[in-house]
């Protein structure tokens, strides 16, 4: 039941068909059966079916109703296959095979209502062992039904009995819970998954399911995962839950969630590349370096530990990068030349640029990234912007200013290199060109929250036409209103005109929906500036431990010569 029928829907042939084979024929059958395949061949397959049909109901030979099924279907005609099916179900009610053929039969011809029915006597057929597996497959045999909600409430209805059964309680509420949420009913997708987890509290569905509602912030969720996910023996769970959590910006809490798993599973190597490229992430290199040094060793030479490739690529690349902060371009290298052959070829090549560097090597770094292949257009525009980035992070603003201005002659109206522009502009304080850049991209893209937020914060963050500036951003808020770094430049400018309360507010919100350390450097000024210094000070520290290599991080404790 796990897979209801082989084949495909759409163009109603998904059967293998091959011929009846009968061991026993009595001369009339046999003549019957020839006279019906010689009508499907000459092409009348109306008159063959029929025969086949025919001698199906007369011998109840559930070959000969195959047989039928399978002719209509060849031949597309969607009636004829529901009429054979229907017969072979009364006519053999023990057998399963009518059931799963008359389902998708049903599904195909748009008679959702009749398929929930029969979903449920399918299920009801199979033995108790392999009820849940099939309720499992229900999201996907139903997936091409276009209205969702009607799907999602036509099988809920149909696995009401097995939500009254211990057995099948969990899977059904979670399958439940996955049609609600595809149809958009998101709460009461969660209820399901919630009701599923209460049914058997050792289940992964639900929690799967709960995971991939998290986004809702629904705080039930959050509780549900962080009890009963640690409870269970399953590592990829649990650092599946990690990557949830990190998808929502809630690095502390994944980090957390996965230093309590390495110490139960030592030896699962994924958690470890997680936990690494975290601390990465925030600048610890130190201990990012010894948790992505216990990931290789633990994958080295065994692709089992970690078959995807993507993973040792990540975590060789981040090894390399702090090599590269250490200035240790020997150490570097040796990581880069254990890369796989199928590495991305512009990540590799920005990073042996940056090894080249320490060299001394400048002229050469530039060879390498301008020597990246790119196959198409698009690949060309990651291969600019690659450059201007590189260029950027060595501050050689007016090399990546030429560049782009030598591809906006090509591509004018392109919103990336104009936003690439603005942000090298800012750095040469070119802030008419800079302003000229991002009103271009706004004038393309006008549904596009970003270039409103960036023009409106270079405003704010340089104390000049703050009218504007909080304009241009609350016309960001109302693209993006969940967005936090949005709603910091909100907070930001709020700070400038004077309004500290507001601000405070504002990016209190933004630090706690998204903490960051750019947010915690503008709170901590805020707080510091409303005299509440201790505050201040704490959430510095807290932006520190984000990441203490952030520049705007560290120009505000400068100026302010504060040290949290």
């Amino acid at each position: 039941m796990v897979s209801l029928l082989a084949g495909t829907v759409c163009g109603l042939t998904f059967a293998q068909q091959s011929p009846p084979v009968r061991s026993a024929l009595d001369a009339t059958l046999f003549y019957q059966l020839l006279i019906g395949e010689l009508q499907v061949r000459q092409g009348s397959a109306g008159a063959g079916f029929s025969i086949i049909l025919d001698a199906a109901r007369r011998t109840r030979d559930p070959e000969l109703y195959q047989r039928a099924v399978n002719i209509a279907l060849q031949n597309r005609s969607g009636d004829a296959a529901l009429q054979a099916a229907q017969a072979w179900r009364e006519d053999l009610p023990q057998s399963l095979e009518p059931l799963r053929y008359l389902l998708q039969i049903q599904l195909a011809l748009g008679k959702v209502e009749d398929a929930g029915k029969t979903l449920t006597a399918s299920i009801a057929a199979l033995p108790p062992s392999e009820q849940p597996g099939a309720i499992a497959s229900v999201p996907r045999i139903f997936a091409r039904v276009p209205d969702k909600a009607m799907a999602a409430q036509i099988v809920e209805t149909a696995l009401q009995a097995f939500l009254r059964q211990a057995d099948t309680a969990s899977a059904a509420w979670t399958t439940i819970g996955r049609m609600k949420r595809d149809s958009g009913q998101m709460a009461a997708a969660t209820e399901a998954a919630l009701q599923g987890h209460a049914a058997s509290p050792r289940a992964t569905g639900p929690l799967v399911l709960a995971m991939s509602l998290l986004d809702t912030g629904d705080s039930r969720l959050l509780r549900l995962l962080d009890q009963a996910v640690p409870a269970l023996e399953d590592p990829e769970l649990a650092t599946g839950y990690a990557r949830a959590l990190l998808a929502l910006h809630e690095t502390a809490h994944a980090r957390q969630q996965l230093q309590k798993l390495g110490s139960r599973f030592p030896e699962h190597a994924p958690l470890w590349l997680l936990l690494g490229l975290i601390k990465f992430e925030k600048g610890q290199h130190a201990a990012a370096e010894q948790d992505l040094k216990r990931f290789w060793s633990l994958t080295e030479g065994r692709p089992d530990a970690a078959p995807d490739t993507g993973a040792r690529t990540d975590a060789l690349l981040a090894l390399a990068q702090i090599a590269i902060s250490q200035r240790n371009a020997a150490l570097a290298n040796q990581w880069l030349d254990k890369l796989p052959a199928d590495a991305p070829a512009m990540r590799v090549a920005l990073r042996k640029a940056d090894v080249l560097v320490l060299q001394d090597q400048a002229q050469k770094a530039r060879e390498v990234l301008q020597s990246v292949p790119a196959r198409n257009a698009e690949e060309s525009r990651q291969k600019l912007m690659l450059q201007s980035q590189w260029l950027r992070e060595q501050q050689a603003f007016m090399e990546a200013h030429s560049l782009l201005r030598t591809a906006l002659t090509q591509q004018p109206d392109d919103p990336q290199l104009l936003n690439e522009i603005a942000l090298v502009c800012e750095k040469l304080g070119r802030f008419d060109e800079m302003e000229q850049s991002l009103r271009q991209v706004i004038a393309v893209r006008p549904s596009d929250p970003q270039a409103y937020n960036a023009l409106g914060y270079s405003l704010a963050d340089r104390n000049v036409r703050l009218g504007e500036a909080r304009e241009l951003i609350e016309k960001a808020v109302d693209l993006a209103p969940r967005d936090p770094f949005i709603r910091d430049s909100l907070g930001w400018v709020a700070f400038r005109q004077g309004r500290i309360g507001e601000a405070i507010d504002l990016l209190e919100s933004a630090f706690k929906a998204r903490p960051d350390a750019e947010i915690a450097a503008h709170l901590g000024e805020v707080l510091w500036q409303a005299g509440r210094q201790d505050e201040a000070r704490k959430i510095w520290r807290q932006g520190m431990d984000l990441n203490e290599r952030n520049t705007t991080l560290q120009e505000t404790l400068q100026r302010l010569q504060v040290r949290p």
